[in-house]
């Protein structure tokens, strides 16, 4: 691909009109917590050890360091189901494979930046993508923005949920690990980071399912039924085909948000849409037959993301005429700031370091 075909997200359509003004997040790391929830309880015993930590301003992969080296285990045998942001108030969960170890004092990794929540043991592994989601307290400073149009856009959005996008984060900083992806589809391809090219891959994948989510919200349909959609099940990784002798009781379930509309994961395999979402997604993902055929080099499988993500729990308040508190929860691999982008233009007052929001 000689020309850019792709959009980056700040380009995308957004679902509900334009940013209805301007704010700064992250400027305590206080303004951006974020509380992993598992969805699963502990088994009690096992060979590993499920660790719930509170971290302040610390890097994930830093913080996995640390804990091999104060448990006395290759680095490894300690894993998380995500990455969480640097500069944040976050509580995270980690575990580590201690077979045959005695359990360290964890006293002695506690400090102003990490404090040990819950210690439990388990049987198994804690694998990327184990979440059931996230908890979010976001705190927008500096605000400039109409207070009634903002809880108007607020309401319609806990009412309607949000497009799903991938965020900003997913690319590298100014989509870094886009522009990576022709050396790494390349004939011959080219050898690369073990660490690099998994993000590479993510990148591209995530920027296929951004721009057919983008042309479904021009055409007013990401919410809503179209003709061979495969949905989601709201709250499960499951999903069906569309039925067509039913589309009322389909519109009425995605209204409900029951069900959700479901774009590609990009895979080997048939797709799992036809008829017309069939053709707007062929349409769509012309230009990209070098990446999808990369993508299907590699080994993975098609899947499907959900195109909404809902937010029944998005709440606010105005702590000053300049500063708006946001409270919300987003199914695992869902991006806090889509749903900023979807109220105002924002910035940060540094650039934060670390991956997922």
């Amino acid at each position: 691909m000689s020309e850019r075909p792709w959009q980056p997200l700040e380009e995308m359509p957004r679902a509900f009109g334009s940013p209805l003004g301007s704010g700064v997040i992250r400027v305590t790391p206080d303004d951006f917590q974020v509380d992993e929830e598992l969805g699963f309880e502990a088994d009690g015993d096992g060979e590993h050890l499920l660790l719930h930590i509170r971290k302040r301003e610390t890097n994930t992969h830093w913080l996995a360091g640390q804990l091999a080296r104060h448990a006395g285990i290759p680095p490894r045998d300690v894993s998380y189901a995500g990455l969480k942001d640097r500069h944040a108030v976050t509580t995270q969960w980690f575990s580590l494979r201690m077979a045959g170890r005695p359990q360290p004092d964890w006293g002695g990794l506690e400090s102003d930046l990490i404090q040990i929540l819950a210690v439990h043991r388990h049987r198994r592994k804690l694998r990327r993508g184990s979440l059931r989601g996230n908890r979010f307290k976001l705190r927008i400073r500096e605000l400039e923005a109409d207070r009634a149009q903002l809880e108007q856009r607020l309401t319609r959005l806990r009412g309607s949920g949000m497009p799903n996008y991938f965020g900003e984060q997913r690319f590298g900083h100014d989509y870094g690990n886009l522009a990576q992806a022709e050396r790494l589809f390349a004939p011959g391809r080219a050898r690369m980071d073990r660490q690099l090219r998994g993000l590479v891959i993510s990148a591209v994948r995530a920027q296929l399912f951004n721009q057919v989510l983008a042309e479904r919200i021009l055409q007013g349909n990401w919410n809503s039924p179209l003709k061979g959609d495969h949905f989601s099940l709201d709250g499960s990784r499951s999903g069906f085909s569309d039925d067509r002798e039913q589309s009322e009781a389909l519109s009425r379930r995605c209204d409900l948000q029951d069900i959700h509309p479901s774009g590609p994961l990009w895979g080997r395999g048939r797709p799992l849409v036809d008829g017309e979402a069939l053709t707007l997604e062929e349409r769509v993902l012309l230009p990209f037959e070098s990446w999808r055929n990369g993508l299907e080099h590699v080994g993975l499988e098609q899947e499907r993301r959900p195109l909404r993500a809902p937010l029944r729990e998005l709440s606010w308040e105005f702590d000053s005429k300049d500063c708006l508190g946001l409270g919300f929860y987003l199914p695992a691999g869902c991006f806090a700031t889509v749903l900023l982008r979807e109220l105002l233009n924002y910035r940060t007052p540094t650039v934060a370091d670390d991956t997922k929001a």
